[in-house]
């Protein structure tokens, strides 16, 4: 089982800027697709961005323009650049891959 570890969460102010972090056990975004779900409380977990393991990358329409999601070389780690952040994208960020969740790093945008 591949173990995935979210961290970079925290409390900013609407129109700031975060990078979230998906740390993975084994390479397993050099065979699998990543993804991202954020779940805010009282909602359901919604798809946010994912990429593929050949680099293909695809966004939620609430997201697209200000969220980039990445890799790093060794395919190990998962990332998430969140700009232009709004009240609205608070929520725990969860990473995805071959059925394998972390437990999700808090965000909160709030002035």
């Amino acid at each position: 089982q591949v173990q995935l570890v979210e961290s970079g969460g925290a409390l900013v102010q609407p129109g700031g800027s975060l990078r979230l972090s998906c740390a993975a056990s084994t390479n397993i975004f050099n065979s699998y697709t990543g993804l991202w779900y954020r779940q805010a409380p009282g909602k359901e977990r919604e798809y946010v961005a994912s990429i593929t393991r050949r680099g293909v990358k695809n966004y939620s329409d609430s997201v697209t323009g200000r969220f980039t999601v990445s890799t790093d070389n060794a395919q190990t780690t998962m990332y998430l650049q969140m700009s232009n952040l709004k009240t609205e994208d608070t929520a725990v960020y969860i990473c995805n891959s071959y059925g394998n969740w972390g437990q999700g790093t808090q965000v909160t945008v709030s002035p």
